[in-house]
């Protein structure tokens, strides 16, 4: 089975304008595998910009950090999945464990979200994963599989990409072995087959998204059920980014 390979680009609350447009551009001129569908996520002002910046480029886009559950209203601050179409944009995380821990983000909240950006012409990277503490009482095939259940069981989950981030190895420079790893992304296909036949879940791209560096995603690549990385850290920097989209 030959699914598409990802490489995206998490910068969370880093780069001014001018600061992720050198980045990009740097990127670009170092890109290697154009086969590999390359996507930032930069903060939400920057997208419009950027998405110019990448154009012209193979399989490269720009995603948001994140979207409202709500199409418009009084939401001050608040993004609408439907604003980011406007732009350019063609991605949007969802679930992420910063949105879980700090604005209480539930799985009920994730499926509105992922409703809405489907229904934008959005592709989501559906964020998923467990705490320490659920790794140690061995309780984390079960938060993922509950995860995975509430908020996709009533969508269409064609487009529709998951990404497990072990939240214990989030930005703390641990990494879960390529066995951990490996182990959970099986396990997020066999839920999937569960919920929607075995086709789908043989052709949905599962992605790494705890700690993944230039150092470790050849080897965490080359799992059997891992086709890709959400990167942190390592996407600040061009040359080790390049290096992970080179990793396959």
């Amino acid at each position: 089975m030959s699914r598409q390979k990802f490489v995206a680009g998490n910068w969370k609350l880093n780069k001014t304008l001018s600061e992720g447009q050198e980045l990009v551009s740097t990127i670009l001129e170092n890109l290697g595998d154009d086969s590999v569908t390359k996507i930032i996520f930069p903060p939400s002002v920057l997208i419009s910009s950027l998405v110019n910046t990448v154009a012209s480029a193979e399989h490269f886009f720009v995603g948001a950090q994140n979207c409202s559950e709500h199409e418009s209203g009084a939401f001050t601050g608040e993004v609408s999945a439907a604003m980011l179409s406007s732009v350019g944009c063609k991605f949007v995380l969802v679930g992420h464990s910063e949105r879980r821990q700090y604005f209480g983000e539930t799985n009920s909240i994730a499926s509105k979200k992922i409703k809405l950006a489907l229904q934008n012409n959005l592709k989501v990277i559906y964020c998923v994963g467990e705490r320490l503490t659920e790794r140690k009482t061995n309780k984390h095939l079960e938060v993922v599989k509950t995860q995975i259940t509430e908020a996709l069981q009533s969508l269409d989950p064609a487009n529709v990409i998951i990404a497990y981030e072990p939240v214990w190895a989030i930005g703390t420079g641990e990494t879960a072995t390529p066995a951990q790893a490996q182990e959970m992304h099986a396990h997020i296909r066999s839920v999937l087959e569960n919920l929607f036949g075995a086709d789908v879940a043989a052709n949905t791209s599962l992605l790494y998204g705890g700690s993944c560096n230039a150092q470790n995603a050849k080897e965490l690549f080359a799992c059997a059920d891992i086709d890709g990385g959400l990167i942190g850290g390592a996407s600040l920097k061009a040359d080790d980014f390049c290096k992970i989209i080179q990793s396959f």
